[in-house]
């Protein structure tokens, strides 16, 4: 086996990393060259899958299709999408989980099978990076994630062939990658604004042992809200023509510039978006950063209740400092709420964006191989987990905030006289009755002798392991009978659902994977034709005719390589055409080197004084 590796599987980007052989944490370079992999996944109605950001490009021309923040939806059922999800995304509500409609209604997907794709391409490039597979991975979720939410991860994880060690929270691999690197003590709040997702947490770091305290959140709550509220104030004023009810194509599209105006704006006063829509539209208007953050205040306002409760479940009146974490945190407007909030000045000196993955690759280290023996991680429990009694009211036996793995029983009893069977209803959340909170299993324990009401003890047991996922055991004292299972949420894929789609990657591995290279070469192939194209209307006459029959000749058979089946064919005749304009592309540099040139002198572009001698006329 390999390396072990640490993944955050995010809203908006996903990344990942491992510990090198210096015992440092490194992120891996994920897409285009780039550590941050776009969270998004586009199904072509050929069925063809692109991950990254190919398939980001692609969502204003096919929004329905390109599915982006699925995290949002990860352990979630139909009742659980929002009004503005239904805007751009088309839904099938006829099972109990949520399921996407994509390739032009040719397909059906869960978020569980849109997350693997983005968790293949992750394992691929870490497979790429360290020399072979990747061993055991240990990926994040934020701290707020329910059992349904952490199990459907899990089910992501192993559809898309890893092998998960552990899920960690995404403030503790935060805080893990901040104190191993600053050696801190003390009590801290780690404020995590992601793309979709709002977790706060409060820990304890004492000498390596990192103790959660108190979590808090918003699973519905992240940069997506914030780029949807600018994204409408820029339709009201700037589309032309206006449309009373947007497309799906339309409206990702202003989601796109929204977000493009709402990181301008974190550098520059105002900013004019000037934008092509889909169907005709066109979007130009102007926003100040006075007007932004006027604008996504009320969103960032919604972060400060979460953070109150978690000070307060952890008995503390402030803390010694704040971590940020998401990429959401470098808005102003979001510093200056923290730093009012906690009367501290956030610490940013760590990339918010990959701080995450790197504590997961730390945790993922120790468990592979011991790499980390000074480090002790107490989390905890984000959502109590009770029982549904008679009148459906709930009784908690593991609560909110238990440090984890942990376990608890209880001795219950039977309501009616010779009854024989006690369903059990497993509900997570923190309201009264079972009605208000999330069902996450139910099954019957048959076989209890029939006895007068209130006789019969039935001992009911809890236990949560280091991912949070839980196991419930009920045993009927006087008889010995015991029933016992592992709690499958509603939400997540069966076990045969999983089994067939894991038989059929492996069935059809080698062909996919001939495929999506002679894909990937196909799509090089025609970025290079349209540049090629592009450039002789630009600068054809550095070309004589001969050398321009020559680079056609090239040019033809690469596209009687792109009608064949073999990759390594259109692969070699990308490098021939790449040679055979070799002298072209230097001709067009000097060109336009000169015309920028023209004018001005060669110092002037050094950017440094002339003290050596005075200019002379026979310079120019």
């Amino acid at each position: 086996m390999g390396r072990a590796i640490g993944i955050d599987l995010g809203t908006t980007n996903s990344l990942v990393a491992h510990v090198d052989a210096r015992n440092r944490p490194q992120v891996i370079a994920a897409d285009e060259g780039r550590p941050l992999l776009p969270s998004a996944v586009h199904y072509g109605a050929d069925g063809v899958i692109e991950v990254g950001a190919a398939a980001r490009r692609r969502a204003p021309e096919r929004p329905v299709d390109t599915i982006l923040s699925v995290k949002r939806f990860m352990g979630r059922g139909p009742g659980d999408i929002r009004p503005e999800d239904r805007g751009i995304s088309r839904f099938d509500e006829s099972g109990t989980l949520v399921r996407l409609v994509v390739a032009g209604g040719a397909r059906v997907v869960t978020p569980i099978e849109v997350s693997a794709e983005v968790l293949r391409v992750l394992k691929r490039r870490a497979a790429e990076a360290l020399g072979g597979p990747p061993g055991g991975c240990v990926i994040t979720v934020p701290a707020y994630f329910d059992d349904a939410q952490r199990q459907a991860t899990k089910d992501a994880g192993r559809l898309a062939g890893l092998d998960v060690l552990r899920l960690l929270n995404e403030p503790t691999a935060a805080a893990l990658a901040y104190g191993l690197d600053k050696q801190v003590q003390g009590t801290f709040a780690v404020y995590d604004l992601g793309g979709g997702t709002f977790d706060i947490s409060i820990l304890r770091l004492d000498h390596g042992v990192f103790e959660v305290l108190a979590t808090g959140g918003d699973t519905h709550l992240g940069g997506d809200d914030l780029d949807r509220v600018v994204a409408r104030r820029l339709l009201e004023s700037g589309l032309t023509p206006p449309a009373a009810t947007p497309s799906p194509a339309v409206l990702r599209g202003a989601m796109a510039a929204a977000r493009n105006v709402r990181e301008a704006l974190t550098t520059e006063p105002a900013v004019d978006a000037d934008v092509e829509l889909p169907e005709g539209h066109r979007l130009h208007a102007r926003l100040t950063r006075g007007e932004l953050e006027a604008l996504v205040q009320p969103v960032i306002e919604r972060t400060t209740g979460p953070c109150r409760d978690a000070l307060r479940a952890a008995g503390m009146a402030g803390v010694d400092g704040v971590v940020l974490v998401g990429g959401t945190t470098r808005t102003p407007a979001v510093r200056r709420h923290v730093r009012a909030l906690f009367g501290r000045e956030p610490l940013v000196d760590l990339d918010p964006d990959t701080v995450v993955a790197l504590g997961a690759a730390v945790q993922a280290d120790a468990l592979d191989r011991g790499g980390r023996e000074d480090v002790l991680l107490l989390d905890v429990i984000p959502l109590s987990l009770g029982v549904e009694m008679m009148g459906g009211v709930v009784e908690k036996l593991v609560l909110r905030n238990s440090t984890i793995p942990a376990s608890a029983s209880q001795q219950f009893t039977t309501y009616a006289d010779g009854q024989t069977g006690m369903v059990i209803h497993v509900v997570q959340g923190e309201r009264e009755l079972a009605r208000d909170g999330r069902s996450l299993a139910r099954f019957t324990l048959k076989g209890i002798p029939p006895m007068p009401a209130g006789v019969a003890r039935v001992e009911i047991t809890y236990a949560v392991d280091a991912d949070g996922i839980l196991q419930v055991a009920a045993r009927e004292l006087a008889t010995g009978l015991e029933q016992a299972i592992q709690v499958k949420p509603t939400y997540g894929l069966g076990e045969e659902e999983i089994e067939a789609m894991l038989i059929e990657s492996i069935e059809h591995a080698e062909a996919d994977v001939t495929e999506r290279f002679l894909r990937e070469w196909r799509v090089e192939a025609e970025r290079l034709l349209a540049a090629l194209d592009s450039a002789f209307q630009v600068d054809g006459e550095l070309l004589s005719a001969a050398e321009r029959s020559a680079i056609e000749e090239r040019l033809a058979g690469l596209r009687f390589a792109m009608s064949g089946d073999d990759s390594l064919a259109v692969k070699a005749w990308i490098e021939t055409v790449d040679g055979a304009t070799r002298v072209f592309a230097e001709r067009r540099m000097d060109k336009h080197v000169r015309k920028a040139m023209a004018g001005h002198r060669v110092d002037e572009f050094a950017g440094e004084p002339r003290t050596t001698r005075p200019e002379s006329d026979e310079e120019h």
